[in-house]
């Protein structure tokens, strides 16, 4: 099986590169400094090139903050260059997977967004990543789009990692405890983008993939410093404030909760936050300064 990832150095694509190799799968990742990924042509001469068998989007804007007042790079990663894609994708008839995110919801709804939830953004970030996940689907009737939440994992910045720096410096950390959603192992969700890029039957539309059980922000921090301690890293106690105590150029859903019925039913494992924490938090305080 070959892939090919667009996107190089960001958490989910160094994780499929991980996950990948570990598989015995002969993937190609492709970062922006390689390749104009808003340039259709040039995707079509890199699948000519590699000669995949499916294509993976994981580049992306993902700023969330920055994208207020950067709505031109925004919409160019998130719009832009995933429909060229699945232009690239179906015009080569390649099995196309672009990743989108929660933010898509306003997160007002009591209980988990369904597929099939109408969508209303409150930033610009989730308005971006909208507007990709509708142009994707108009020029690739059969790309799948799968919803993501709360990434987090051993690769680049996330707020696993942010947790245990701050908790490095301080010894109590406000954290947010009106928003909840469902932490997903990035190495997880990489090798359920490599299962389905391969399924014989790959499910086609949108698709929501996370973690086992949802949580708040606070539960979430109190769980990493927890097995933080256990590993000999940084601990700090956690205090519960509202979100409103932290403005933000960029407003967030309360409830990000994305309801996986339909991952679940196509066979996907779902991990348990805790199933993965205790042996990521030790890599990650074990590369921790000193």
């Amino acid at each position: 099986m070959s892939v090919l990832v667009f996107g190089r150095s960001g958490q989910l694509a160094s994780d499929l590169q991980h996950v990948a190799a570990a598989r015995g799968i002969a993937l190609t990742a492709l970062g922006r400094n390689e390749i104009d990924i808003c340039d259709r042509d040039a995707l079509l001469r890199a699948i000519d090139a590699v000669k995949p068998q499916a294509l993976i989007n994981a580049a992306a804007y993902t700023n969330v903050d920055g994208a207020e007042s950067d709505e031109a790079a925004a919409f160019r990663l998130n719009e832009t260059a995933p429909q060229a894609m699945a232009q690239a994708a179906h015009h080569a008839r390649l099995p196309f997977l672009h990743v989108s995110t929660d933010q898509v919801f306003e997160g007002t709804k009591k209980g988990a967004y369904t597929e099939a939830d109408a969508t209303n953004p409150v930033n610009l970030y989730g308005r971006s990543k909208l507007a990709g996940e509708l142009a994707v689907a108009a020029a690739n009737p059969e790309a799948s789009i799968v919803r993501v939440s709360w990434v987090w994992g051993p690769s680049a910045d996330n707020f696993v990692k942010k947790l245990l720096q701050w908790a490095s410096v301080r010894d109590e950390l406000s954290i947010v405890n009106d928003q909840y959603g469902r932490p997903t192992y990035s190495p997880a969700l990489a090798d359920a983008l490599l299962t389905m890029a391969t399924m014989p039957h790959r499910p086609h539309g949108l698709i929501h993939y996370a973690g086992g059980d949802a949580m708040t922000r606070s539960d979430q921090a109190r769980a990493v410093l927890a097995a933080s301690r256990t590993h000999g890293g940084p601990f700090a106690h956690v205090k519960d404030v509202p979100t409103s105590a932290f403005p933000t150029p960029a407003a967030r859903p309360l409830n990000a909760e994305l309801d996986v019925s339909k991952a679940h039913a196509l066979g996907f494992k779902l991990p348990l936050f805790a199933d993965s924490l205790s042996d990521c938090v030790a890599a990650i305080v074990k590369g921790l300064p000193r």
